[in-house]
């Protein structure tokens, strides 16, 4: 399903269904010290009913099952659920296909609900009384991200600046380590009780970076088959030239609840 909205990519369509299996194979990389933060905070444990927002193939979901909250994952994109059905066999998760704004669970479902990478997306104005109706009383509403620092790490520079001829109005280059701007629509229904953001590193290989760049929103969510395929021609080359077969990224996850 291709969404467009103004104020993302000059208003350029993009469908990430249409890369759910690449999405699958390279976008699980969120590394332990991610999820560890999260239990810290208490969040996302046993006997906790968790509603996770744009979960694409239920990464969160799926890393997380293992510590007991029950999960409830949905997404637009039909292909992005198939994907994890697939990747969650034999675990205890619900997986729904529905835009988040049409979400239509009793009042007081949740002990929590979670949006990684997903959260610019969304409807504000529509999203704030939502949440707040579907979470039992003292329940919080998790917002997180992990983004690769381009003006830290040359490869990411590099990449990302090749995404940018393909997709010039690419609006997800350029991050910087900040916090995760919180519309003032969501301060009627929510309080802000923490934010953290910290700096990690991931390590990749040539093929699995490549892998990450081709699933971005300016590169297979948005391109043609052809200017894929160019792209890739393309930065396979560069990752030739200035990538060693393994290297890590400089990362920054902020992460707010």
């Amino acid at each position: 399903m291709n969404i467009t909205d103004k104020n993302i990519d000059g208003g350029k369509a993009f469908d990430f269904g249409r890369t759910s299996k690449d999405y699958a194979r390279y976008r699980d990389i969120y590394p332990q010290i991610f999820y560890d933060h999260i239990l810290r905070r208490g969040l996302c444990r046993s006997g906790q009913r968790v509603l996770d927002l744009g979960t694409g193939t239920g990464v969160l979901p799926r890393n997380m099952a293992r510590y007991g909250a029950r999960w409830t994952g949905t997404d637009i994109s039909e292909n992005q659920i198939e994907q994890a059905k697939i990747l969650s066999q034999g675990m205890n998760i619900d997986y729904l296909v529905s835009p988040a704004e049409a979400i239509n669970f009793p009042a007081g479902t949740f002990d929590g609900i979670t949006a990684c990478q997903c959260f610019w997306y969304f409807d504000h104005a529509r999203m704030a009384p939502l949440l707040s109706d579907m979470l039992k009383p003292g329940g919080y509403f998790l917002i997180l991200c992990m983004d690769w620092l381009p003006f830290e790490d040359k490869i990411a520079g590099a990449s990302e600046e090749l995404v940018l001829k393909y997709s010039p109005t690419w609006s997800g280059a350029g991050e910087t380590v900040h916090p995760i701007a919180i519309p003032d629509c969501y301060r009627e229904y929510f309080e802000l009780t923490y934010h953290e953001e910290y700096r990690l590193e991931v390590s990749f290989t040539r093929k699995s970076w490549h892998g990450r760049m081709k699933t971005c929103r300016g590169v297979s969510a948005s391109l043609t088959e052809e200017e894929i395929a160019r792209w890739e021609v393309d930065h396979l080359k560069l990752l030739a030239e200035i990538a060693p077969e393994k290297s890590t990224s400089s990362t920054t996850p902020p992460l707010r609840s």
